[in-house]
């Protein structure tokens, strides 16, 4: 582990859409096959959804994650998925300035910044017209088996506050 030299992670931009979505698994493989999406990174639960992956598309990233309704701090939509959902991800220098100028403009406070358990002070917002917005400072660059470890107590962690 080291510390992050830049507020936005190597190789990615500051504002990345993030897709939440049924059955991200397939939808992967789907955007490989039909637009040469590169996957870059995935992190799946037990029972195989994705918690997070990270695609390529060019020189852009998009994140992808399964709904997860009833879990607090996972990405979940807040309309029907048919629908369609994004959640706007922008990396910023400052996420606690970020979301407090944020909260003060009229957004509403979803889930408050935090450090997490991949490296990031994350947090999310919803603006007045709906759209999800999650910021996150970058703190330290960790490798996938780091962030694996990681997120397995994180979630032994969760299941234990849930009894």
């Amino acid at each position: 582990m080291s510390k992050a030299t830049n507020f936005v992670p190597a190789g990615t931009q500051t504002v990345i859409p993030h897709l939440v979505l049924q059955g991200a698994p397939a939808a992967i493989e789907f955007y490989k096959k039909a637009f040469g999406a590169e996957e870059v990174y995935r992190l799946a639960m037990e029972d195989g959804r994705i918690m997070h992956a990270d695609l390529k598309f060019g020189d852009c990233h998009v994140f992808m994650a399964d709904d997860f309704p009833n879990m607090e701090g996972c990405p979940s939509s807040h309309l029907p998925l048919s629908r369609g959902n994004v959640t706007i991800h922008m990396f910023v220098p400052d996420i606690d300035a970020a979301f407090k100028r944020a909260v003060d403009a009229g957004a509403k406070a979803d889930m408050p910044p935090m450090d997490m358990f991949w490296g990031d002070r994350y947090g999310r917002l919803t603006d007045p017209y709906g759209h999800t917005w999650s910021l996150a400072t970058h703190k330290e660059d960790l490798t996938p088996e780091e962030i694996g470890k990681n997120a397995a107590e994180c979630m032994k962690q969760m299941a234990q506050a849930c009894k």
